[in-house]
């Protein structure tokens, strides 16, 4: 069974095109940083190439941009290539069968500036206390 599921943050838009006979199909590349980190540096990250077709894709490029976070679920498949500078490279191409939008709406407000930062300071939490007599019951 080739089943692979990841979790991490896309590293640009996701790209739609639609082919000749007019099936959507959604391109990204999804970043999972690892646990491991090198001294006084940040952790690697491996990337993966995601395609998902249809409706799905449809739905991918609706919902997903440049540093969302995403669960995708799918088959794996390696291509290797010969880079520019001559050394032959590895990819990984994830053939989505489900990709879950991890990523809120509240925090996508947050991220474009939509919606102030809702975090209480000096103490406060923004709640009003009512005094016993004016409750309604």
């Amino acid at each position: 069974m080739n089943r692979l599921t990841i979790i991490g943050n896309l590293t640009k838009d996701p790209e739609l095109r639609t082919t000749a006979t007019g099936l959507s199909v959604c391109s990204f590349t999804v970043a999972v940083n690892r646990r491991k980190t090198h001294a006084n540096q940040n952790p690697d990250a491996d990337y993966f190439r995601v395609t998902a077709w249809r409706q799905l894709g449809e739905n991918c490029a609706k919902f997903l941009q440049k540093g969302r976070k995403a669960a995708v679920i799918g088959s794996v498949s390696v291509s290797t290539y010969t880079g520019n500078d001559g050394k032959t490279r590895a990819s990984l191409e994830v053939l989505a069968e489900e990709v879950e939008f991890l990523s809120s709406a509240h925090d996508q407000a947050k991220e474009s500036g939509l919606m102030p930062d809702d975090t209480p300071k000096d103490g406060q939490t923004g709640m009003e206390i009512a005094e016993p007599e004016d409750l309604p019951f």
